[in-house]
């Protein structure tokens, strides 16, 4: 049986739409990551272990409301990840 953490897939699949709104942020692989991270620690995990169960959480992500807590976390987590960075500023 292999556990997969699909709140993972959704903060990955919106990631990059909500840092487009950011242009004077760092993108990099380091920063994203560490937004991505900081994200899902702010977010209840759903974990799933079978693709009826992945149906089951792609159609509960498709809630406007549910939509609108990721787009949050992963903007709150882009603010605090850009003012610091693990890497120096450029």
């Amino acid at each position: 049986m292999q556990l997969t953490n699909y709140m993972e897939k959704i903060v990955l699949d919106r990631l990059d739409t909500v840092l487009g709104m950011f242009p004077n942020i760092c993108t990099c692989d380091e920063c994203k990551q560490d937004i991505a991270n900081l994200t899902l620690n702010h977010l209840p995990p759903k974990y799933t272990s079978s693709e009826k169960g992945a149906i089951f959480l792609n159609m509960e992500a498709q809630n406007k409301q549910y939509d609108a807590m990721v787009v949050q976390e992963i903007v709150k987590a882009t603010n605090i990840i850009s003012q610091n960075p693990r890497h120096p500023k450029n």
